[in-house]
């Protein structure tokens, strides 16, 4: 009952009220007129009228991005043209959006075995790290694919199956290269030339110009960097003797920008990427460095902030350097921490630990796996599913809250 805002809580204005009224009245009119372009147009009346009104009220914008998106599928449908909003989907990143290019490396972080996967599709697991969907999984579906993506080094990788995108995530990868030599993951640079890679291969399956159409209007995901904080600068002293927390930020963001550039250089126009999850307020990280405290790690919380801050920034002055870009700021901060500080208000009872076993380091081969003693029976109660990686129904909330900002890049 929390979602639903009454319309006097929000509108004080008795002529904006009469203009949302009279906009969602307008619908059936559009059987009787060109219905593609009268439910664009309202939908995206009514997202801008929504978005303008919704800065106290969360609930409120995501109702507006979502009718939004929905009155677009139902033109397109109307037309007779029944394709997702964008032509592809391509994935760059860490875990976070991993769905199984690491099963074909020698790493110990895979999670192509049970319990992973438990809830997917046919309860197999596939590489992801969760019980079942991620958080670009349920974006996919919302954008009208019914299928997603091949991890690049599968073997579905191959054929019509790329015409869809392709998905080039390592788990345990970071926008730092070393931090995926570390854990023999594929670092941020080898994904970008396997990017290289997909393109010449999609140019052969549709010729040149059909190729260039499907990369001119992909959307991009760039998803990672908890990595490098977690896994290598926390618990790495040739960095963090020599780098402030704010330093090795800085060099991550150089990182990003150069890889923005090198992206739009090779034909990419729409780019959502993620900022950094809350780091302190992960199992794993409140075990390895909460000094016996349950709650959230303060300093890396704020290490996070500020990685986030300066991420925006650049952002903002990419958008500036190259105006045929789209580009957004995908913010999982907020949506995860409102999770982990106050589950019960979304239907969640457990934050502190994951579903899989203890659920408060595992998240390897090693640590997370059948033999687990303590697995729960059921995620959809717990934000976490292993100890760094949140369920399938705490992903579905942080896909909820990135139609707001991903809304500009699909239309």
């Amino acid at each position: 009952m929390e979602h639903l805002i009454p319309f006097n809580g929000f509108i004080k204005n008795p002529k904006t009220l009469a203009t949302l009224f009279t906009w969602f009245a307008f619908p059936a009119l559009c059987m009787h007129i060109n219905i593609q372009c009268c439910l664009l147009s309202i939908a995206y009346n009514i997202f801008k009228l929504l978005r303008s009104q919704s800065r106290k009220h969360k609930g409120l914008m995501q109702m507006g991005a979502i009718f939004y998106l929905i009155l677009i599928l139902l033109g397109i449908i109307a037309s007779g043209n029944a394709q997702p909003l964008v032509p592809a989907v391509i994935t760059f990143g860490d875990s976070t959006v991993d769905v199984g290019n690491n099963d074909y490396l020698e790493t110990i972080f895979k999670a192509n075995f049970p319990p992973y996967g438990r809830d997917f599709k046919n309860h197999v697991p596939t590489g992801r790290f969760c019980n079942g969907k991620l958080a670009t999984d349920i974006t996919a579906e919302t954008l009208g694919f019914t299928t997603y993506a091949p991890a690049y080094l599968s073997s579905q990788a191959s054929g019509k199956n790329l015409l869809i995108g392709a998905n080039f995530a390592s788990a345990a990868s970071g926008y730092y290269d070393e931090t995926a030599y570390l854990y023999h993951a594929i670092p941020l640079s080898q994904q970008l030339q396997y990017y290289k890679e997909y393109q010449s291969k999609l140019a052969q399956i549709v010729g040149p110009s059909k190729a260039n159409g499907i990369l001119t209007g992909s959307l991009y995901i760039l998803s990672t960097g908890a990595s490098d904080f977690v896994q290598n600068y926390y618990i790495n002293p040739y960095l963090n003797k020599f780098h402030s927390p704010d330093d090795f930020a800085n060099i991550l963001i150089g990182i990003f920008n150069n890889f923005v550039k090198d992206l739009y250089g090779l034909g990419a126009r729409r780019l959502g990427v993620t900022s950094l999850p809350p780091l302190g307020c992960l199992p794993a990280a409140i075990t390895l460095f909460g000094q016996g405290s349950n709650g959230c790690v303060t300093r890396l919380n704020e290490d996070a902030k500020n990685f986030n801050r300066k991420l925006n920034y650049t952002v903002a002055s990419l958008a500036k350097q190259y105006p045929k870009l789209k580009i957004a700021v995908f913010d999982i901060y907020q949506p995860l921490y409102d999770l982990v500080t106050a589950p019960e208000k979304q239907g969640f009872f457990e934050a502190r630990r994951g579903c899989c076993g203890t659920g408060t380091v595992e998240t390897t081969s090693l640590l997370c796996n059948q033999k687990s003693v303590g697995t729960c029976k059921n995620a959809t109660g717990y934000v976490f599913w292993d100890s760094v990686h949140p369920s399938e129904a705490a992903n579905q909330v942080l896909a909820d809250s990135l139609i707001i900002a991903g809304i500009d890049l699909v239309t």
